[in-house]
């Protein structure tokens, strides 16, 4: 892989501060002179200054304050060097990403995408600004039409199976809060490029600076749809309902693809970037001799309380004045497992998720202004393969996908194909709730009271119990008896990983497992990071010229 400074690009002329401290109601003058008094300068000799990162400081509830780390343009950069030392004050530079794909071997065949989540979308996209064309295949609609058919089936009840909130344009994220933060470490600047490639897009430029950056599923839709006309407006191709059912392989390498069990499309790369539900996908590249390993992951409830609850415990009484508040719990039980919140949403809502005839399966969103009146969380409990039913020999690696299964059917008969719902303190006492109480549930599509103990391992179930009595004593009322748990919640990440080796190829060459359902991602941007890191990859590898469509 051939980077430009080792993957950076320096921009000069620039001072960055951090740890600039305000209060939440300060004015944008009062900013910039704070600036000036850390640079010990007039303000008139500031002339540009740009928010790199902005978070709350919640620490004292009656002094709550926003923290700041800002680039500053100023004239007379050099003197100021000379009189200026400050742990909080670097001269210089920022990194910003930069491949240049310098691969020689004759690409014959353009290359294909399978999947058209972030991993996908991102991979396609710088492809696609580097003049390889891609096709890109999703097995669900496009995003619009993806929105009416999710609707529907929330409305109605009645399940399409190609097109959820699992499959179709964007991938699962589509339908979420649309957290951008993450905690691959990236020095390379991926990171920070599929922040920019967003804003290009549509995404607010907020998401640039604040410390947890969202989008919001209302705002993404519009992103995704963007960033799919670029690469058909760069050459490539997106096709939507169109499914991957067959691999051809020659020699130890993929030599093309069938689709929709019909259209032959000869293939020397091929990009796996299929979502974690892929299950029949999954099923095929077992059968045609990828390597798969199954993994751990979680599964357990969706739980909501009222959002003020949350916000007035993290800020105070000053809540109001704030954004919807945010929570990140853990804890390691008596029972040797752990359980932890997951994919909190802020003033969203609770969905119903599945995407198989049978089965329910349950996530949260929110929209980019998270007003809804509840929060929502996936309160989750670690399995490990040991957890997974016994296969038959040779099926192993689909133990986790079999697992999911079981108690997502369970959760269909619990809630006789509805959601099942349950108050928390009816779960501890092991019985079906018979009302709601003060906390209404906040969730899209059909759901009736039920008794989740029936469709949760016993030790996943007495794992939350123990959790959510501790996180009482983070968040007093967090163990309310009425709060509102939903089930079940399986999906929140691959029950297996496709193996590559460094060079992000699986055991087949030509095949490039990719994101969140290849095992290598958790979240829009990892994903996404994922899918430019497999672009690099192809690119280092393979020219653009001499490409047939």
């Amino acid at each position: 892989m051939i980077y430009a400074s080792k993957g950076r690009r320096w921009e000069q002329n620039m001072i960055q501060l951090s740890q600039l401290k305000l209060k939440i109601d300060h004015t944008e003058e009062e900013l910039k002179a704070l600036i000036a008094k850390q640079l010990k300068l007039p303000l008139s000799q500031i002339t540009d200054y740009k928010i790199v990162k902005k978070s709350i400081d919640a620490r004292k509830k009656k002094e709550l304050s926003y923290v700041y780390n800002v680039e500053v343009t100023i004239q007379g950069e050099d003197k100021l060097k000379k009189r200026i030392h400050s742990p909080g004050i670097i001269f210089g530079e920022r990194p910003t990403y930069q491949f240049i794909p310098e691969g020689r071997k004759e690409l014959l065949n353009r290359p294909v995408i399978v999947g058209c989540g972030p991993a996908g979308l991102f991979c396609g996209l710088m492809l696609a600004r580097n003049g390889y064309r891609p096709l890109l295949i999703e097995r669900g609609d496009e995003v619009d039409k993806r929105v009416k058919a999710v609707e529907g089936f929330w409305s109605s009840n009645e399940l399409d199976t190609e097109s959820n909130v699992q499959f179709g344009e964007g991938g699962a994220g589509t339908f979420s809060d649309g957290k951008l933060n993450t905690l691959v470490k990236d020095a390379a600047g991926r990171n920070r490029k599929v922040l920019e490639v967003f804003t290009e897009h549509g995404a607010p430029e907020e998401i640039l600076y604040f410390n947890k950056p969202h989008i919001g599923t209302d705002r993404l839709r519009e992103v995704v749809k963007g960033i799919r006309e670029e690469i058909i407006a760069l050459g490539g191709e997106v096709r939507f309902r169109t499914c991957l059912t067959d691999i051809q392989l020659e020699q130890g390498r993929v030599t093309g693809i069938e689709l929709n069990h019909k259209e032959q499309i000869n293939c020397q790369v091929l990009v796996l970037a299929i979502g974690h539900s892929a299950r029949d996908t999954f099923r095929l590249f077992h059968d045609r001799g990828l390597k798969l390993t199954p993994k751990s992951f979680a599964i357990g409830v969706r739980v909501e309380h009222p959002q003020e609850l949350v916000s007035k415990n993290q800020y105070g009484e000053l809540f109001h004045k704030l954004p919807a508040a945010d929570y990140k719990l853990a804890y390691n039980s008596s029972t040797g497992r752990s359980v932890y919140s997951f994919c909190m949403c802020p003033g969203g809502f609770v969905v119903n998720s599945s995407s198989e005839l049978g089965g329910i399966a349950v996530n949260g969103m929110s929209n980019h202004a998270r007003d809804e009146r509840n929060a929502n969380s996936a309160l989750i409990v670690t399995v490990t393969p040991k957890d997974f039913p016994i296969m038959e020999p040779g099926m192993e690696a689909l133990a986790g996908v079999e697992f999911q299964r079981i108690w997502e059917k369970k959760a269909y008969r619990a809630g006789r194909g509805l959601v099942p719902v349950q108050l928390y303190g009816d779960l501890c006492n092991n019985r079906e709730s018979a009302t709601i109480g003060h906390i209404i549930p906040n969730l899209k599509g059909k759901y009736t009271l039920a008794n989740l103990n029936e469709c949760l391992p016993d030790y996943v179930t007495e794992t939350l119990i123990e959790g959510i009595k501790t996180f009482d004593r983070i968040i007093p009322g967090y163990a309310d008896e009425e709060a509102v748990l939903s089930g079940v919640e399986t999906r929140t990440s691959s029950p297996l990983r496709i193996e590559r080796n460094d060079h992000f190829e699986a055991d087949i060459t030509g095949i490039y497992p990719c994101g969140e359902g290849a095992g290598y991602a958790g979240g829009i941007t990892s994903a996404a990071m994922d899918g430019i890191k497999v672009f690099e990859a192809i690119g280092s590898t393979f020219s653009n010229k001499g490409i047939c469509i």
